[in-house]
């Protein structure tokens, strides 16, 4: 399934056997079109409902029964509409359709939120009592449980439904954003230094350029994509900008002390936790990784290490291509050690096309992993026939076995983990598929080169997430000062942050500045920390399996079927994993800096 780069294929260009298959939601866009109408006509059938949850506990359970269904349709409605733009965001078409779920959204969630209104009225102890001793509710635990915690924040039912009626407006900074990233970005070409005139893209650069053995190939490509960047920077800022003050006005609306409590009371992470992450990673991983740049400039013989060089690889002689079906069949081995019951479900994953690997004008960039509820997950990636590749793969089938668990074992309202766990799953696969490569091979080069994916899965955590973590502890911490968010306030302080970790190991340009506007994360709130959260959980976990074989297995697949039914620190307490102290954070670090001296020995 090898892709080429000379030409930039159309969706309707692209072998269906390279696309995901659709089907398994709807089988085609007039079928979906008939569902976003019976999802607008079965609304009246919920709203009924309006001021009547007090009559009796029966009632109540219709109307969360009714509102349960209802949601299972809409998921399944916005995650079809979703992919499609994921898939082209060129196509007018699934802009069209995109606009139309945002619409339906706004409409869903002004209409319905009386329910969460009159629950909150009912008589102080009632729904706890409900909760402990009537059955039928145990489906609606965990949503009513956070719904009564939320309520010194709630504001009048008046007031719930005017904010919900605005969600369309709410997502706008990141619909804007995805738009002007993916539909409207042109990259110009670039020339090596053979003079091959090689195109660009998000996809191509992030996924292939930035990964290439050739300092030519690498830096004439990070200049090209960044020229762009640089035309863009004024709109990117100016839609990051929104989003703040959005997030920093509700906070505010809602009674928070600040933005960051507010996003964290979501996770059910205390503030200590997530400053833990932040701080122990910077101050004691910031060493190992200088020292991880410095014996890249070394061994590569570079003058000086650029940022556009991090990624390059160390040992640029022996670097591994597979294709899709070689790697499928590593990743099934590798994963064996999870018992028949989670490796069924990755080869389902990739044998029943869930997986979209081509590369084509208007996909989104990067990877992830959508797990509709009623239907099998989804993942998007871009194939390029690098073993680097697999890793990711793996990674994105971590969050669909996670995910394909819960929602079978778990009702709607209850799958769904805090994001400071859901990056533990797809990094543990990962780790795994390293355990098996380093198991399977006595050839120095090929150790060497394992250690360096693990680095480049710590880098992606412990590094661009956890400094874009850092990066937006600083931009909330402006934006309540009143302070604006320009273009050239958020460079200078992404270079800052960056200057800070890498010290004159890294020449940090202002090229380099630019790399706040590459990633979505920072319009999911504090995202981009919980992926350090969850390589420090399956580190520990990784290690437990090893050493304890099928009884931590057992126990880690109780964890991914328990889904959102308990808060993050209590389903890592399940798997025996501690993460209110900083131990396992500093034990992670340790490893990460085990890793670089096991490399710097191996030259």
């Amino acid at each position: 399934m090898e892709q080429t780069i000379s030409k930039r294929l159309h969706r309707s260009e692209v072998p269906e056997k390279l696309t995901w298959d659709l089907t398994a939601l709807f089988p085609s866009d007039e079928s979906w079109h008939k569902a976003v109408t019976a999802i607008e006509n079965t609304l009246p059938e919920v709203t009924a409902y309006k001021d009547k949850l007090h009559e009796s506990s029966d009632t109540l359970l219709e109307c969360l029964l009714a509102y349960e269904n209802l949601m299972i349709s809409f998921i399944q409605a916005a995650t079809y509409a979703s992919l499609k733009q994921s898939g082209d965001g060129t196509d007018p078409e699934n802009q069209a359709n995109s606009s139309v779920i945002a619409s339906l959204q706004a409409k869903v969630s002004a209409n319905l939120s009386f329910i969460e209104s009159e629950i909150l009225q009912y008589p102080e102890g009632k729904v706890e009592e409900l909760v402990k001793n009537d059955p039928r509710f145990l489906p609606f635990a965990r949503f009513l449980t956070d719904l009564l915690q939320s309520k010194k924040h709630r504001l009048s039912p008046e007031t719930e439904e005017a904010l919900a009626s605005l969600g369309e407006v709410h997502g706008a900074p990141y619909r804007i954003y995805n738009a002007a990233k993916l539909a409207d970005m042109p990259f110009e070409n670039f020339t090596d230094d053979d003079g091959n005139v090689l195109p660009n893209s998000f996809a191509l650069y992030e996924d292939k350029y930035e990964f290439s053995p050739k300092a030519d190939v690498r830096r004439n490509a990070f200049k090209a994509f960044s020229s762009t960047l640089h035309h863009y920077k004024n709109t990117f800022a100016a839609v990051y900008s929104a989003e703040v003050k959005k997030q920093v006005a509700l906070s505010t609306l809602r009674g928070y002390e600040s933005v960051t409590q507010m996003l964290l009371d979501s996770q059910d992470v205390t503030e200590e936790m997530y400053h833990n992450q932040l701080d122990i990673i910077q101050t004691e991983l910031a060493p190992h990784m200088r020292k991880f740049a410095s014996l890249k400039k070394k061994i590569l013989g570079l003058e000086e290490m650029h940022f556009a060089d991090l990624k390059a690889p160390l040992d640029p002689d022996f670097n591994p291509n597979t294709s899709y079906e070689e790697a499928c069949e590593t990743i099934l081995e590798s994963l064996k050690v999870m018992g028949p019951e989670y490796s069924e479900i990755m080869k389902k994953g990739l044998t029943e096309r869930w997986v979209d690997l081509s590369d084509n004008i208007g996909k989104s960039t990067g990877a992830f992993c959508s797990s509709p509820y009623g239907a099998h997950p989804y993942i998007l990636m871009t194939w390029t026939d690098t073993m680097r590749g697999a890793f990711v793969l793996a990674h994105e089938l971590g969050h669909a076995g996670h995910f394909y668990l819960a929602n079978k074992e778990q009702r709607v309202m209850s799958t769904r983990p805090s994001t400071y766990f859901v990056e533990a799953p797809s990094t543990l696969n990962e780790l795994l598929l390293a355990q098996h490569l380093m198991s399977n091979t006595t050839d120095v080069k090929m150790k060497r080169w394992v250690i360096l994916q693990l680095l480049g899965t710590y880098y992606h955590n412990f590094v661009t997430h956890l400094l874009e973590g850092a990066f937006q502890r600083k931009v909330y911490d402006l934006a309540e000062k009143g302070i604006p968010l320009t273009a050239a306030k958020l460079c200078a302080e992404k270079k800052a942050v960056l200057t800070s970790f890498w010290g004159n190991d890294v020449v940090i340009d202002d090229d380099a500045a630019l790399t706040w506007m590459r990633q979505p994360h920072y319009y999911m709130g504090l995202y981009p920390y919980t992926y350090s959260a969850g390589l420090t959980a399956s580190t520990a976990m990784a290690i437990k399996i090893r050493d304890n074989g099928s009884e931590a297995v057992e126990s880690w697949l109780n964890v991914l079927k328990a889904g959102g039914t308990k808060k993050p620190l209590d389903l890592l307490q399940m798997a025996g994993i501690d993460m209110s102290q900083p131990e396992p954070i500093k034990s992670a670090v340790h490893y990460v800096g085990s890793l670089i001296k096991e490399l710097e020995e191996s030259f």
